[in-house]
């Protein structure tokens, strides 16, 4: 199969660059915040929204779908070949609340461009992102005279990802039959830095508990009974000393059973990485680096799995003091997963290692809460390849590899659809996703309407699933 000259496609783009970026604002004027309930209606309105314009694009199926909170947008385009891969899009129409009082230079709902930068809420997170793949696509039929992608190419954008994906979960299982794919992309993500794109590999899971100490049954004096029974606050501060070894691993036994190790050419990869420590340390407001020994920085957030006590408290805190033995103390920890661990086996290790810390007298109850299970996917996986090529196309260039250290929704669509997922996003650290005076480099936007324009052929081109 001839390839599509790159001329071709950055003049298509360029001639539709006015138009699409006119659509784009547009979209990003309806205020789409899904955390506050008087917003409902303009959510609603944002999927209305999309889904007519992806008609528009030339999607033959567009749907609305209800949740019993926001609602998702559907779209699909089969290729005329049955044989074709199938590749689900995932995205986001919600956006943060906003406001110019919290330090807008500008209306965060009307659009404004400064110096090649789209300012506005949603810009870069994520409707930005979501929106270049209309273009995309369009791009991708006009230049190679195809009809239809060359992929069956499907899109699920959520509406309530910034209020917590509450029921997105359920929405995949429901309609797993019709989401079904062989790669998913996930265009709510970003590049290291504007002179460095990269693909994000993987990004880790999530497991949160609450721990609760119960000692007397109410306060009780510490002269009277100090020293005589049981305090479940310094119970608490050594079960939270005990999270960790000397050598900042953590101490669960069986939290590291079935964690698939960083392989000597992922390290050397992250190693290619511009990264400085001094400036990481800044944006942090932290003084110095900390955590498991033998590691770097981005190998430890990145490909390790971590406990961190998110809180600690129990027994008096106010002016002055109170001499008391508490009746109760909480401890409050999340984990991070890496890929190889299983939600259940942490959650019993946890269980189990939390009670043999307690010492007699002192009750627990161990909550957890959701829990978001790990992704990763194989730097020699044809799909992630592909992505590869068609960034470095755009590029012009190298294009590096990152993980994700925290963790998101994506997770559900390959634990659900059994699909590997695959990150494809232009925002940099700069555009200030959840803050003022959020925004897009427009240069940027359009590398990713052109890395899609190539993505679907060559998916197609080298790639077939095997069942």
């Amino acid at each position: 199969m001839s390839q599509t000259p790159d001329s071709a496609v950055r003049t298509y783009i360029g001639q539709h660059r006015a138009a699409f970026l006119d659509d784009l604002a547009e979209w990003l004027r309806i205020p789409s915040v899904s955390a506050q309930p008087d917003h409902a209606p303009d959510v609603r309105r944002s999927a209305d929204w999309l889904a007519a314009k992806l008609k528009e694009t030339g999607f033959p199926t567009t749907e609305v779908w209800p949740t019993p909170g926001a609602p998702a947008v559907f779209a699909e385009w089969p290729c005329d070949d049955p044989e074709a891969p199938t590749v689900l899009v995932y995205g986001h129409h919600d956006v943060q609340p906003a406001a110019r009082e919290d330090g807008w230079d500008s209306e965060p709902f009307e659009p404004v461009v400064r110096e090649g930068r789209l300012y506005a809420r949603g810009a870069a997170d994520d409707k930005g992102q979501v929106f270049f793949h209309t273009l995309g696509v369009r791009t991708h039929l006009a230049t190679t005279g195809r009809t239809t992608p060359a992929v069956h190419l499907k899109l699920l954008i959520e509406g309530e990802e910034e209020s917590g994906s509450t029921h997105f979960r359920a929405l995949v299982e429901e309609h797993a039959q019709r989401l079904a794919a062989d790669a998913v992309i996930v265009s709510d993500t970003g590049m290291w830095a504007e002179d460095t794109p990269t693909v994000c590999t993987g990004m880790r899971g999530l497991a949160e508990c609450e721990i609760r100490l119960h000692g007397p049954d109410q306060d009780i004096h510490s002269g009277s009974f100090g020293g005589a029974v049981p305090n479940p606050a310094t119970a608490a501060a050594r079960l939270v000393a005990a999270l960790h070894d000397d050598h900042a691993r953590v101490a669960i036994p069986g939290f590291y059973d079935g964690v698939v190790e960083l392989t000597d050419r992922e390290r050397e990869l992250f190693a290619e990485l511009p990264f400085d420590e001094a400036r990481w340390l800044r944006t942090a407001k932290s003084y110095a680096t900390h955590g498991e020994a033998g590691l770097t920085t981005l190998e430890r957030i990145w490909a390790r799995p971590t406990a961190e006590v998110n809180g600690i408290g129990g027994g008096y805190q106010g002016p002055g003091s109170k001499t008391i033995i508490p009746s109760s103390a909480m401890v409050k920890i999340s984990f991070r997963l890496v890929a190889g661990q299983d939600l259940e086996h942490i959650e019993k290790a946890v269980h189990t290692w939390a009670t043999d810390q307690m010492p007699a007298g002192i009750r627990s109850e161990i909550t957890f809460t959701g829990g978001t299970r790990p992704c990763l996917t194989p730097l020699d996986h044809p799909a992630l390849q592909s992505v590869v090529r068609a960034m470095s196309r755009a590029f012009e260039g190298p294009v590096r590899y990152t993980r994700e250290g925290g963790s998101g929704p994506a997770a559900d669509l390959q634990d659900v659809l059994a699909a590997p997922v695959l990150f494809l996003g232009i925002s940099v650290p700069s555009d200030g996703w959840h803050a003022p005076n959020e925004k897009v480099e427009l240069d940027l936007l359009l590398k990713g309407v052109e890395t899609t324009a190539y993505l679907w052929g060559d998916l197609a081109a080298n790639w077939r699933h095997e069942p």
